[in-house]
């Protein structure tokens, strides 16, 4: 029995180098992420970086009303597109009865973030009449007139998009541009009728005949002298037109160049969007594509424009997905979409592919909105209160540190380089969280970090007290670490729970800067338990080996007669009395 022990004695052995050489690799590896990447500090919040102050003007139209109801709508709105991604700290919230405030931190992509909240018309899918390049780059060619996709934010250049609900439908023999077959459903053309794809050879008598058979002489003309190039002609272009009636509009294709189109009236509202989301989808050739979702009211209207877009030849089967009076993306229609949802697929990168996804989810506003002003907030005040925060900060630590030595003494060793490892994590993951989701500090998330050293120091006074009681019992310190962890660990893994499970709740019901405290106390809590286990624990077993702590030098913090120990455990087993009286002697 003794070599199964000795076996299992030396793997126990070998497992806390293991464990600290992952967390040190782990470490090594963020950190070169962290430099190779150039974010070497982290994203400040615009309390601290100083930003962007936007102020919105709430503009009612025909027989609408300004209510609390609407700006709240608008103000989770706009909150959503602006954190499209997660946690980029932009605040937006109401002033008055009539104004919103949009605060963009500095570091964010201010002239993005600007377009996203200014995006405050009504979302439509109008039927496409008529298209072609306008413009510089423009061809007098019959070829100009044909289908594509202008799409600003999402530039997809090929085709092979699929609705959800004929997503087992066998693929029709049509070749694309990317040389795969379509399947009979929804398709992104986003190539300019000069190119191969089949879907833009419409003849010049299809597209200019088309205007002449649906549109107005007003239209027509409009149509004619529009050049989307000019940015004055682009803004003006539709102004004023209702969702009922035919109108003209811009929109900017793959190859960076504008297209003019005319649009029928608007079969889908932006209302009846229920759900839009960028997908990573294997079998699209860049892997990027849109999903919707539609109510089912909406449902029913895209089913029957669908169906009769399909039966149009091109770019009559196209529908423009129309925000802000600007074509974002121009998909075309094979059949019918009955199934209540649809996937817009091309060449879109993760980027484009959420870009398009937010305005299809965010695109429909209960207010028009106008732009009042824009100011750039400094950071002097923020500045200081930083300062002061980190100061305090320092003191803190200082103190923790100091009673560590005092009452612990050797052991405030493992604590100190405790803390210093899960310092070192987290500012690292705080430089690399700010461009992969828009996470900035701001003074609430520098409080939740100054916070977080008291729930790591927690964790360590329990393993630490827990070894002191098995010391008491009368063991020595390797089996008392031992036998301490299993009891401690279960202490740490609660109190953790119950710190994380509050900052998710307190995550999800509030917004803007209480948002950051919440995540950066999630963030904080999830990296105590890698480092107890990882590499505290580890440690602790590594130091148990040590003459200075195994021996309980009275500056180890580990002295049996300073924790007032018992003497060690012995047998109390009695051997049996001999027998009383003579012995009778036995015969061999």
């Amino acid at each position: 029995m003794a070599a199964p022990k000795k076996g299992r004695s030396a793997s126990a052995q070998s497992k806390p180098w293991r464990s600290l050489a992952l967390i040190l690799i782990a470490i090594a590896a963020l950190t070169g992420g962290m430099f190779w990447s150039g974010n070497t500090t982290p994203r400040l919040g615009i309390d601290l970086a100083g930003g962007t102050s936007i102020t919105l003007r709430a503009v009612p139209e025909a027989g609408q009303k300004i209510s609390k109801a609407n700006m709240d709508t608008a103000v989770d709105i706009m909150n959503r597109r602006v954190n499209g991604l997660g946690v980029s700290e932009a605040e937006v919230q109401t002033q008055g009865d009539s104004n919103i405030i949009v605060n963009i931190p500095k570091g964010t992509n201010s002239k993005e973030a600007r377009e996203q909240v200014g995006t405050t018309a009504k979302l439509y899918f109008r039927p496409v009449i008529a298209t072609e390049v306008s413009g510089p780059g423009a061809s007098p060619s019959p070829s100009a007139s044909g289908s594509g996709t202008p799409s600003p934010s999402a530039s997809a250049t090929g085709k092979g998009d699929k609705d959800k609900a004929t997503s087992s439908t066998a693929p029709s023999g049509t070749a694309t541009s990317q040389g795969r077959a379509v399947t009979d459903a929804l398709k992104a053309d986003p190539t300019p009728s000069g190119s191969a794809s089949p879907k833009a050879s419409a003849s010049p008598s299809a597209s200019s005949s088309a205007p002449a058979d649906t549109a107005n002489a007003k239209v027509q003309a409009q149509y004619a002298a529009l050049n989307c190039a000019d940015d004055k002609a682009r803004s003006t272009a539709g102004k004023g037109a209702k969702p009922t009636d035919t109108t003209v509009a811009c929109g900017q294709n793959s190859q960076g160049l504008w297209q003019k189109y005319i649009l029928g009236p608007a079969e889908v509202d932006g209302t009846d969007v229920k759900k839009a989301q960028a997908v990573f989808n294997t079998q699209n050739a860049s892997g990027w594509t849109v999903t919707m979702e539609f109510t089912g009211k909406g449902s029913k209207k895209f089913a029957d424009i669908t169906g009769k877009l399909a039966q149009q030849q091109s770019p009559q089967n196209q529908f423009a997905i129309v925000l802000d009076g600007e074509v974002v993306s121009d998909p075309y229609v094979n059949q019918a979409l009955t199934g209540g949802s649809a996937e817009i697929s091309g060449n879109f990168d993760q980027k484009e592919a959420q870009s398009l996804a937010n305005m299809l989810s965010y695109g429909a506003l209960p207010l028009t909105f106008k732009e009042d002003s824009v100011t750039t907030v400094t950071a002097a005040l923020g500045g200081d209160q930083l300062h002061a925060g980190l100061i305090a900060g320092a003191i803190g630590l200082a103190l923790v540190v100091i009673y560590l030595l005092l009452y612990y003494r050797g052991l405030s060793f493992i604590a100190v380089a405790s803390l210093l490892v899960s310092a070192a994590l987290t500012y690292v993951i705080m430089s690399l969280l700010g461009p992969a989701i828009g996470f900035a500090l701001n003074l609430p998330a520098v409080c939740g970090a100054i916070v977080a050293i008291g729930i790591t120091a927690d964790s360590f006074i329990v393993y630490f007290e827990r070894i002191r009681d098995e010391i008491r019992e009368g063991r020595t310190l390797r089996p008392a670490v031992e036998r301490a962890w299993p009891r401690a660990r279960r202490t740490i893994l609660v109190s953790d729970f119950v710190s994380f499970l509050a900052a998710a709740v307190l995550f999800i019901v509030t917004v803007g800067k209480v948002q950051g405290f919440a995540f950066t106390l999630g963030l904080t809590t999830l990296l105590d338990v890698v480092v107890v286990f990882l590499f505290t624990k580890p440690l602790m077993t590594i130091m148990a080996r040590r003459k200075f702590f195994a021996d309980g030098h009275p500056w180890s913090g580990l002295d049996p007669k300073r924790l007032g120990a018992k003497p060690p455990l012995r047998s109390t087993r009695r051997r049996p009395a001999p027998p009383a009286g003579p012995v009778d002697p036995k015969e061999a």
